[in-house]
């Protein structure tokens, strides 16, 4: 899971970046802060005629919420020597998205990656090398970590999915039964599972998703894949205390919604919670 405050190192200075959803903002504040005039120096950027107009064409091609009205007269006031237009002014007057004025602790401009980079090649190319230099040793380190966390919790799931299919074997199919027969009680459980997390079974799941290649799990996230090493495990000591595949669905999915809340309660993943609450007054089994 990617920090949503993060800072990279270039040229010496410390250059904050923000999370804002999916998109890296990067502190244009702090990119000015070892050069002359700092600050000042944003403001004169943005005054430029060919500015503004690189960041209309942005906020059009990327916000659907920019107001091209009020672009049209900044961009004709520009390049006047009495033009004038601050972070502030620009968001406010556009509704722009690829700039934002902070305050506090982590306060300042900041900017969009596409932007950030433009506004460092007019700051300075070679600090616009290393900028980028730094932001990408940053985006590999992020991928290399979120690599190894999945893999990491896809093997929990497997090894968790031995546990659970022994238990089964011992304790829901009878001796001497056929492979066919030991296979549908193996995928009946495992719709179980998948019924608990996600509210839907794989068949079902693949109807809704005719384009997406593999199944369920494998489209999972890092939190669902750990929920359901979490809950195969407890489906396992559920059947040994010899439990009713109604009355395991309905604690599995209770315990799989307590721990995806409590997994996703970071503001920006608590709109990605999964559906997975099931309708108590009705029988999914």
């Amino acid at each position: 899971m990617a920090k949503k405050n993060q800072s990279i190192l270039v040229q010496g200075t410390p250059v904050k970046i923000q999370k804002v959803g999916p998109h890296d903002y990067i502190c244009l504040t702090d990119m000015v802060s070892g050069f002359d005039g700092k600050g000042a120096l944003i403001e004169n950027w943005l005054k430029n005629k060919d500015t503004v107009l690189f960041l209309g064409i942005w906020e059009q091609i990327n916000n659907p919420d920019f107001n091209s009205l009020e672009f049209e007269g900044i961009r004709n006031q520009a390049g006047h020597n009495s033009f004038y237009l601050s972070a502030k002014k620009w968001i406010t007057a556009t509704n722009a998205a690829g700039l934002i004025a902070k305050a506090g602790r982590y306060g300042g401009t900041y900017a969009h990656r596409d932007i950030a980079f433009e506004f460092g090649s007019w700051l300075s190319p070679e600090f616009k090398l290393y900028l980028i230099k730094e932001f990408q040793r940053l985006k590999d380190d992020e991928n290399q970590r979120l690599s190894l966390s999945w893999n990491l919790n896809r093997t929990l799931s497997k090894i968790n999915y031995r546990i659970h299919t022994d238990a089964i074997r011992e304790n829901l199919i009878p001796d001497e039964v056929s492979s066919a027969q030991a296979s549908f009680t193996y995928a009946s459980e495992a719709e179980l599972l998948n019924v608990a997390l996600f509210a839907c079974t794989a068949k079902q799941w693949r109807e809704a998703n005719p384009d997406l290649d593999g199944n369920i799990r494998d489209h999972s996230t890092i939190e669902q894949l750990l929920v359901l090493a979490n809950i195969e495990a407890m489906n396992a000591e559920f059947i040994h205390m010899e439990l009713t595949a109604k009355e395991r669905l309905f604690k599995l999915n209770s315990i799989a919604i307590r721990q995806m809340k409590s997994l996703m309660a970071n503001a920006e993943f608590i709109n990605q919670l999964p559906n997975t609450q099931l309708n108590q007054g009705e029988s999914h089994v």
